[in-house]
């Protein structure tokens, strides 16, 4: 009876254990993103500012493949505008999923240490058994 509770035990803890790798790859990947998408918005602000200091007079030019188109410095600043409104909202939803993955994290990480405990108590349940036998 023990061994086939120990057994079923090794198999949850090893389905639990594999669901907590799996979470801290998520996690690494979500920090990833983020470094990535914060990179971007630092770039943007830095472009935006570029753009603040330049009179609206001043040419503006966008990189299309090899060539530089010459653009509209309205059009320029709102297009700038537009994608750091767009990262921000990238990175408020990484880092409410990685708030989410931490939890989850957390939680996989107390049941692998109660199955620990479990089968480190039926082990020494069974020797003690043994032992008394």
């Amino acid at each position: 009876m023990d061994a086939e509770k120990a057994a079923a035990l090794e198999r949850t803890f090893k389905t639990e254990l594999e669901s907590l790798k799996q979470i801290q790859r998520d996690i690494q990947k979500n920090h990833t993103a983020r470094q990535q998408f914060t990179q971007q918005k630092n770039e943007n602000e830095m472009v935006l500012k570029e753009l603040d200091l330049g009179s609206d007079e001043g040419n503006v030019y966008k990189l299309i493949g090899p060539v530089l188109i010459k653009q509209d410095p309205v059009e320029a600043c709102s297009n700038v505008g537009k994608r750091l409104e767009f990262i921000n909202g990238e990175l408020s939803r990484l880092d409410s999923r990685l708030k989410a993955l931490e939890k989850q994290a957390a939680e996989r990480q107390q049941k692998v240490v109660s199955i620990q405990q479990e089968v480190q108590r039926l082990t020494q349940a069974a020797a003690a058994s043994t032992g008394a036998e």
